[in-house]
């Protein structure tokens, strides 16, 4: 066997083990499933897992953008006439947000934790000095005070209103956004707290908010079951709530929104606990997107979670007392706002009915600028980036006893919106790049081989064609006639003696005479 066979046949064998080898392993998926598991061991939230200090300590910067939406003709508002707002802002704010007390608990199974919030003002991403710039707005704890005397008599509420005028408070106020946000010692509170030391007599949307946390949160680790990672446990030593009027809406589902669990489809709703909504919503796959050279699936919210329970029942939990609903797209949380006559929406009233954005006249709800979205990297379930955005509103109706709401319209008012933004950094992106390029390469090494394998196959057919060609050339050389015409025997004289042909390397030669 010469050295050009044994090659053809060495090559021959190293093909068909690494074509066998590799397409088994496609097949069985080991690699993947190696892969897979790792994962699931390694994103714990557990001290010695790479994700717990990210999560104890979010390296990722957040801002809240704070939106309010000027007044501009209160007085024509109270008339009966259409109220028109115009939006002022952003007034951003970077938010600092630290796990404490971090315990384990039960095995390392959950984890206690406290999350306090901070903020810092930022003004080069900010439209305005928040401590000067005055906007008119709703007087929130006036209407509050309103709403809870509704169940009163007349005559209580005509006294009340009468003291009220004296004090020189209206159903609108001119502050700073610097009060509005953080708060300041408010006229007729200050009243009240004087009769009833509990009531408040500071005001402010963010009051008492600043450094603070939302309760006290125990979270499943992940390590019994990977699906679990990051979902709330309890809050406040609860496992469910007791707002609503169903025990499907009181449910506390999902996580925080700081992290999800690994290995994420596009086919799977995944579940946030809002405690600032005071329940639980739903998001859905919506987009594949890129961020910073990774790529990612969007989730969002449906149009079915402030979905009117007529076309959606399942939110028919939410409307407190049993029965008594708003439209699609907007939320009452007066349960859990101290009885005030509070409304939650997504900005501009998106994705709510036409009659809530129809009543106010400067709003332009929107896709881009008023969706609240999450792009998650499906492999690890990291949140790459995030905007949550939610209005706050206030329900104005004609309460009677108070004769400044008699021509009032029933609406409900926006007072201001948030977006909350948050974009993984450049380190942390560029580790995230470098791991996926390692869980990729290491999932397709089976492709590897057998990509190896089948360009070892064209070398084979390569070495084979070639050597098929030169034994062929030998053979026709080896026995080539000059002349293809034979002798015409039948022209030649009788007596020519015959000659013995013509040959490569051999001469006629004609018989000798003795």
């Amino acid at each position: 066997m010469t050295r050009r066979s044994c090659a053809i046949y060495a090559t021959g064998i190293v093909c068909a083990h690494l074509l066998i080898v590799g397409i088994a392993l496609v097949v069985a998926q080991v690699f993947q499933t190696m892969i897979h598991s790792r994962l699931k061991k390694e994103i714990t939230l557990t001290e010695k897992s790479q994700m717990f200090e990210s999560w104890k300590n979010p390296p990722t910067p957040v801002y809240m953008e704070y939106y309010f939406f000027n007044v501009t003709n209160p007085k024509e508002f109270l008339e009966g006439k259409k109220a028109s707002v115009k939006q002022v802002g952003p007034y951003t704010y970077r938010e600092y947000r630290p796990r404490e007390n971090v315990t384990f608990l039960e095995n390392g199974t959950k984890a206690y934790a406290l999350n306090p919030k901070s903020f810092v003002f930022v003004p080069e991403k900010s439209a305005g000095n928040p401590e000067v710039d005055v906007i008119w707005t709703v007087n929130i704890p006036y209407v509050a005070v309103m709403s809870e005397l509704n169940s009163y008599s007349f005559f209580v509420r005509s006294m009340v209103s009468l003291y009220v005028s004296t004090l020189g408070i209206d159903v609108f106020m001119n502050r700073t956004v610097h009060e509005i946000l953080w708060g300041f010692k408010d006229p007729l509170l200050s009243k009240i707290h004087k009769l009833k030391p509990d009531v408040d007599e500071y005001f402010g949307l963010m009051w008492k908010k600043n450094g603070t946390h939302e309760g006290e949160f125990v979270f499943h680790t992940g390590e019994q079951n990977y699906l679990d990672y990051g979902k709330i446990d309890t809050w406040n030593g609860l496992r469910e709530m007791s707002w609503w009027s169903s025990n499907q809406s009181n449910m506390i589902n999902g996580t925080d929104g700081a992290v999800f669990h690994p290995l994420i489809n596009r086919n799977e709703l995944l579940y946030i606990f809002a405690a600032d909504l005071c329940r639980s919503i739903h998001l859905a796959y919506v987009e594949d997107v890129e961020v910073k050279g990774i790529q990612a699936y969007r989730f969002a919210p449906p149009n079915d979670v402030l979905m009117n329970p007529k076309e959606n029942p399942t939110n028919a939990g939410f409307c407190v007392p049993a029965g008594e609903c708003l439209g699609t797209g907007v939320l009452k949380v007066s349960v859990c706002r101290e009885g005030a006559p509070i409304v939650v929406s997504f900005p501009h009233f998106y994705q709510a009915d036409p009659v809530y954005i129809n009543a106010i006249d400067g709003l332009s709800p929107n896709e881009e600028d008023h969706e609240t979205y999450l792009d998650l990297e499906p492999t690890t379930g990291v949140p790459i980036r995030a905007c949550k955005r939610a209005q706050l509103n206030i329900i104005l109706k004609r309460i009677p006893g108070f004769p400044k709401t008699k021509l009032i319209n029933e609406t409900i008012f926006p007072i201001m919106f948030v977006n909350e933004t948050a974009t993984i950094d450049d380190d942390s992106a560029s580790r995230m790049r470098t791991l996926l390029l390692i869980v990729t390469l290491v999932s397709n090494f089976p492709l590897l081989i057998v990509g190896l394998g089948i360009i070892l196959l064209l070398v084979l057919v390569v070495l084979f064609c070639r050597n098929r060609q030169k034994k062929t050339a030998k053979d026709d050389t080896a026995y080539t006639q000059v002349s293809d015409k034979p002798d015409d025997l039948s022209e030649k004289p009788a007596n020519q003696p015959m000659k013995n042909g013509s040959y490569i390397a051999m001469s006629p030669v004609e018989a000798q005479k003795c």
